[in-house]
């Protein structure tokens, strides 16, 4: 017998394929509750055919790309669906860029993108599995890129 555990949302979106545990990790990045008032479900560990999932709905909210590039750097194999009239009218999966601009912020505590000086924090991506970043300005790779999205 099929049953649903959440509802359908009628407006919003849906990141599905969450690495298993890091659901929190995207609330996080996505600045939730703070930046909304909608209903939000999380379903962690949920089992699928390739093992296990997380899944996040946000209700009457459809992500910008600056959102979608940090759930790529935390959940590479993530997609987003975006649901209207409880359809999904747009499912893609989310895609690692090469560059990162103002989304990191570089660990090197003595990195020019950390000090006064006007200059954005800037990555290069050099593994996708998982994600690997480092620095433009000083190298150095981030380690817990969750933990350093800004």
């Amino acid at each position: 017998m099929k049953k649903l555990k959440i509802t359908p949302i009628k407006n919003g979106t849906v990141i599905d394929h969450i690495t298993p545990g890091f659901a929190v990790k995207v609330l996080h990045v996505l600045k939730i509750p703070e930046s909304t008032s909608s209903v939000v479900s999380v379903v962690m560990n949920v089992k699928s055919k390739i093992g296990k999932k997380d899944i996040v709905k946000v209700e009457n909210r459809e992500l910008d790309t600056k959102e979608v590039d940090k759930i790529a750097l935390i959940a590479p194999k993530a997609t987003i669906n975006i649901i209207r009239d409880f359809e999904v009218v747009e499912k893609h999966k989310v895609q690692l860029p090469e560059e990162i601009v103002g989304i990191v912020k570089c660990s090197n505590p003595t990195c020019i993108s950390n000090a006064r000086e006007p200059v954005k924090s800037r990555f290069l991506l050099v593994g996708d599995d998982p994600p690997c970043i480092k620095c433009y300005y000083c190298e150095r790779e981030t380690e817990d890129i969750a933990e350093r999205i800004i």
